[in-house]
């Protein structure tokens, strides 16, 4: 998959402009709080985030950890360009590369992360770019690395399957439905990851997002 094929960070609801104020009506600072704090980024780590869109998460783990090193992917120009901007004004210095999440080693190197991260991405991904995505995520951790992953998951409720109707709507049916229907861990697993599992769950007017913690041997 190449630069030219990914999907925009809203989809086909809104130009990317809009993507900041939507996700914040997603409880974003409650999940994305959790998120980081699964993350415990350490002075030494080396953290990729993959998909990295505006650079929310990785502008807060540069603030949580100002020592570690910081790299934001993500396939769309534009929004990196929203990404330095944000990070600018926050102070912090992440690191910010064009390209797909299937193609880490190719842009960093194989065993080059102590963790890689990601939030709302995977949820918009043909299943088979799930795994790519996974696989490339497994190959460029160093071993005892860790894999935090905040997306949409298992919607258990029939009110959260009902929100979970707009990210659909945004994003296609048949890309979003597998995370809907819990598919998350055991992808992980094929990846190679170990123990992955559902730290937390999140109830948001879009439906649960969850956040994962998985590790490579």
């Amino acid at each position: 998959m190449t630069e030219r094929a990914f999907t925009p960070a809203l989809g086909r609801f809104a130009p990317t402009r809009f993507y900041d104020p939507l996700v914040a009506l997603t409880r974003e600072r409650l999940w994305r709080g959790l998120h980081a704090m699964h993350v415990a980024p350490r002075p030494e780590d080396v953290i990729i985030d993959v998909g990295c869109g505006t650079g929310s998460l990785a502008s807060l783990l540069s603030r949580v950890e100002p020592r570690a090193r910081l790299v934001g992917i993500d396939p769309d120009p534009d929004v990196l360009a929203v990404a330095r901007g944000k990070a600018d004004a926050a102070g912090v210095a992440p690191e910010w590369r064009v390209g797909m999440g299937d193609t880490l080693t190719e842009i960093l190197g194989a065993g080059s992360a102590t963790t890689v991260v990601s939030s709302l991405v995977l949820h918009q991904c043909p299943m088979a770019m799930k795994r790519a995505i996974l696989a490339s995520m497994f190959a460029v951790l160093r071993p005892g690395g860790r894999l935090v992953i905040a997306d949409y998951g298992l919607q258990r409720t029939r009110r959260m399957r009902l929100a979970f109707r707009v990210v659909q709507l945004a994003d296609g049916r048949d890309d979003t439905q597998p995370n809907a229907d819990g598919v998350l861990p055991g992808l992980m697993s094929d990846a190679g990851f170990r123990d992955p599992r559902e730290v937390e769950v999140v109830s948001t007017v879009t439906g649960s997002i969850s956040v994962y913690v998985a590790h490579r041997d």
